[in-house]
């Protein structure tokens, strides 16, 4: 063991028992990694589908929030604003409010009834369990009473959200001319949930506030060279790419051990990696459950709106990816570029256009959120990760940890990883992290926000 992580597992212990001893520092805090668990049960997670996933931490957490706050006021309800009995149990409407959302939603078009008959199972499991340990009476009556009203009622305002979408689309037109998406090479010719871009949203406007300018240009001649608007960093992007974002086995590949470990790292879904480091961090800075309610409801729905806006503008604009790009650079038009007709991506790269990084928006998203709701950026704390090679992973007895001394940090680390994995051109992370600071600054600023009782 070297000496960094030998130092890493005194300050933080093996990941295994940091999570464990996160998950039950509040109501609010375990049923947090309960849906994660829920989501993992039925299939949601790790399958590809971050969409719906964001989607139901969202719900949960707005129902949370809501039910604690007709217990006491703190902040402006979302969906149900009700004031609750006296003695109310908030254990009991925090489960209550959890379990009825999850076991609404964990069941999705084309998950195998097997997957959702198992995640139902582990939340009614967590439910019980939960349960037990709060002793029987009119509390606890009227807080599962109190608990399932506020599901109810987000449930009923996300019936009709467009959701439902087709999520696997073998008909979607890919396109043929210069700097159009086209299906990813060496993977099935399909398109995912190209209309995620519809899906009403929690916070925003609208899936188009804050859309990026259009992508960089792809052509570049003698003279737009010389006035530089932008096909020349166009260039400077695939050359990054190629040389960093291969996978080191048909294709070579310049990246160092350190940025192999961030691509791989960072590569599982953002709001399972971003909840956990949620789940960490408010813990050692012992939030109480009221605190952490707003937290998780803000961080979870600036990431369910970050996908529906991201969504949006991938399939408005339908940029390349680098593995078509790179493919592609001798008859770009673009003296910058290098063409190499067999690249190869780190990982395969997933079936929807470049632009804008998604990923990025969901980091910059949960970190400024945080920053917000903490009112400190430099903050230290350590993450494992799940998309490891087995033996590094969270679960496991010696994971490899990452120790960030900021959320900004994270959240640029989390970036770069998209190009080191050979997913994301620079530009794409870039536009993206300025997109998720700003889904984040409106989410704080418009959703929740503090409000006491009178």
């Amino acid at each position: 063991m070297t000496l960094k992580k030998m130092i890493l597992r005194l300050l933080f212990g093996t990941a295994s028992l940091w999570l464990a001893a996160s998950a039950h520092a509040d109501a609010v805090v375990d049923w947090n990694q309960r849906a994660n668990a829920a989501a993992v049960a039925a299939c949601i997670v790790p399958g590809e589908n971050p969409l719906h996933e964001s989607r139901l931490y969202a719900m949960v957490h707005l129902a949370i929030h809501d039910a604690l706050n007709a217990i006491q006021r703190r902040s402006r309800p979302y969906a149900y604003n009700a004031k609750a009995r006296s003695g109310t149990s908030s254990d009991a409407a925090v489960a209550a409010s959890a379990r009825d959302v999850l076991v609404s939603q964990i069941p999705l078009s084309g998950v195998p009834p097997e997957c959702v008959a198992a995640g139902v199972a582990r939340v009614e499991a967590d439910y019980a369990a939960a349960l037990q340990t709060i002793p029987e009476g009119t509390a606890k009556t009227q807080g599962v009473n109190l608990g399932q009203a506020a599901a109810a009622a987000i449930i009923a305002l996300r019936a009709h959200d467009g959701s439902d979408t087709k999520l696997v689309d073998p008909d979607f037109p890919q396109g043929t001319a210069l700097g159009q998406w086209r299906f990813t090479p060496g993977s099935p010719p399909i398109a995912f949930a190209p209309d995620w871009g519809k899906v009403k949203t929690f916070a925003l406007r609208d899936a188009q506030q804050f859309q990026p300018e259009p992508p960089l240009p792809v052509r570049c001649d003698v003279q737009r060279m010389r006035q530089d608007d932008g096909c020349q960093r166009y260039a400077a992007d695939v050359e990054e790419v190629r040389r960093l974002g291969g996978d080191g086995v048909g294709t070579a590949t310049a990246r160092s051990a350190d940025q192999t470990e961030i691509a791989l790292f960072w590569m599982e879904s953002s709001p399972s990696a971003w909840n956990r480091i949620a789940r960490n961090v408010t813990t050692r800075r012992r939030l109480e459950p009221w605190q952490n309610a707003r937290l998780f409801a803000l961080l979870n729905v600036a990431q369910a709106d970050g996908y529906i806006a991201s969504w949006a503008a991938k399939f408005h604009y339908r940029f390349w990816r680098p593995i078509t790009a790179i493919r592609e650079a001798a008859v770009d038009g673009n003296p910058g570029t290098t063409a190499e007709p067999n690249w190869m991506s780190l990982r395969p790269t997933p079936p929807v256009p470049d632009y804008e990084s998604a990923h990025a928006v969901q980091g910059a998203a949960a970190a400024e959120v945080m920053k917000q709701v903490f009112a400190h950026n430099h903050v230290l704390f350590s993450a494992c990760s799940l998309s490891l090679p087995n033996g590094n992973r969270c679960s496991d007895e010696s994971p490899v940890l990452r120790t960030f001394r900021s959320f900004d940090e994270a959240a640029a680390e989390n970036g770069a990883s998209r190009v080191y994995i050979g997913f994301h051109f620079r530009d794409a992370v870039d536009k993206g992290l300025v997109r998720g600071r700003q889904i984040a600054h409106w989410t704080v600023e418009h959703t929740l926000q503090p409000q006491r009782e009178r």
